[in-house]
């Protein structure tokens, strides 16, 4: 972390028995943040993924899961679900624009160049595009993703990461 941070935010690995929780954030995050983006359908349709408790912790722990807190509480959390890809990235409400979502960007990307990618890509929201736009991800295809009954659009956004480090 560098010295400008924030001294109450810190990132760890999710804890085993963390999931309830952190799909609690899912939800919170889709439903009061994409309202600009996305219909009331397919806002409940997202936050669906998060009902089954059992398959998203299980999704959950497949991936590289960080957790971003703030006062030691988890406001946020982000997965890599290959070297080259970012599973989840979701802030809770409560914590936006209070560098939770930077912090776990710049973990993200530092963990993907560590692991060998050259270039990291995210499906990222309407809602998520400018965030990733400002951190230099550049859009490179629209998509729509099926939820229940509902489509949502997305745009597949990638960043290529420089000053790979090379441990010798």
């Amino acid at each position: 972390m560098n010295a400008v941070a924030n001294p109450r935010l810190a990132l760890r690995p999710m804890l085993p028995d963390e999931a309830p929780l952190l799909g609690e954030i899912f939800r919170a995050s889709v439903l009061e943040l994409t309202g600009d983006d996305y219909t009331e359908q397919q806002q409940n349709a997202w936050a669906a993924v998060a009902n089954d408790e059992a398959a998203f912790a299980k999704r959950l722990a497949g991936e590289v899961t960080i957790v971003a807190t703030m006062g030691g509480s988890p406001v946020g959390f982000a997965s890599l679900e290959a070297d080259d890809r970012i599973g989840f990235f979701y802030v809770h409400p409560a914590a936006v624009e209070r560098g939770a979502g930077t912090m776990l960007a710049e973990a993200l990307e530092k963990l993907a160049a560590g692991r060998g990618a050259e270039a990291l890509n995210v499906d990222a929201s309407d809602t998520a595009y400018d965030f990733f736009g400002k951190r230099g991800y550049a859009a490179q295809q629209r998509n729509s993703i099926r939820r229940g009954d509902e489509w949502l659009a997305n745009t597949t956004m990638k960043k290529t990461l420089t000053g790979k480090e090379t441990v010798q």
